[in-house]
């Protein structure tokens, strides 16, 4: 299969391409940087607008091969599209090159080192069906592989062969696995805010048997992989972003969302949990689709 990075030779952003090499590093599968050049839909026989994309398509070619141009000789090949939509035309890109995954980039709103999802990135996410990656913004990843993935698993929100899914990319790869949940102490959730000692005692027994429950889970999970090189913690703090930070990263490490219960099969889909988990990681997020056993 091919790694599929999609670059945007307006912004100039190197990261969906580090992201792409670190993935081919750990993989060994050749990689495709593509841009894509928007046209109106349908298109007109416009000579001046046919001027105007054959311009916008040499810069952009240009713009490629500027930023491949220090990577490894071999396994890299460049390739620009024009379509209706950026989204849909990497998407088929995909799928004609039976990518195995798609790499994109953080929007430029993100802070440093995060992700957030600008227009184009939510559009290529949601609705797709090749596995997306998303390196957060200035990430940089130098020439090794991965090392471990940690996949977040929620409960019955990812009942859809996520853990399945990592331990078989795990596998493949030759990389340790770590499950991990989250539990955020969000006293707004049981309608108390900034609880008077008296109230203190419900907030922390809410609390206790939050994290009870989560230990149950991840540890239904383990006997379910037993053999395999497996790790299962349990991340938790007063935010979303302190709960993931607690569970310690490094940067060969790359961590595994699912798509929510209610995206359609073999499609991506955030759900509510998995889209704040994404923004406070300070690693590349991979988001499988949605798969439902026939």
């Amino acid at each position: 299969m091919t790694i599929v990075a999609g670059y945007s030779a307006t912004r100039r952003n190197q990261a969906p391409i580090e992201l792409a090499v670190k993935l081919a590093a750990t993989t060994g599968e050749p990689i495709s940087v593509v841009a894509v050049v928007e046209r109106r839909s349908p298109p007109h026989s416009d000579p001046v607008e046919d001027e105007y994309l054959d311009y916008v398509t040499v810069q952009a070619e240009r713009a490629l091969h500027s930023a491949v141009e220090d990577l490894p000789s071999g396994g890299v090949t460049v390739d620009v599209r024009v379509g209706p939509s950026i989204a849909k035309t990497l998407a088929a890109y995909a799928r004609e090159v039976d990518a195995g995954v798609v790499t994109v980039g953080a929007s430029s709103s993100s802070l440093l080192g995060r992700i957030a999802l600008g227009g184009v990135t939510n559009r290529v996410v949601h609705g797709g069906s090749t596995p997306v990656v998303i390196a957060p913004r200035g990430y940089l990843a130098g020439r090794g592989p991965f090392r471990r993935i940690t996949v977040s698993y929620g409960g019955r929100a990812d009942v859809h062969r996520l853990i399945p899914g990592a331990a078989e990319l795990a596998a493949r790869w030759g990389v340790p696995l770590r499950i991990v949940s989250f539990a955020v102490r969000d006293v707004a959730a049981v309608g108390i805010s900034a609880p008077p000692a008296a109230e203190s005692l419900v907030v922390d027994k809410w609390w206790q048997q939050t994290q009870d429950g989560i230990r149950r889970q991840l540890e239904e999970v383990r006997g379910q992989m037993s053999g395999a090189d497996l790790q299962v913690e349990m991340g938790s703090g007063e935010d979303w972003r302190s709960a993931v930070e607690s569970v310690g990263w490094d940067g060969d490490d790359l961590l595994v969302l699912g798509s929510g219960a209610a995206a359609p099969s073999q499609q991506i889909f955030l759900g509510t949990a998995a889209a704040r988990i994404l923004r406070a990681a300070p690693v590349p997020v991979m988001i499988l689709p949605n798969v439902v056993d026939q």
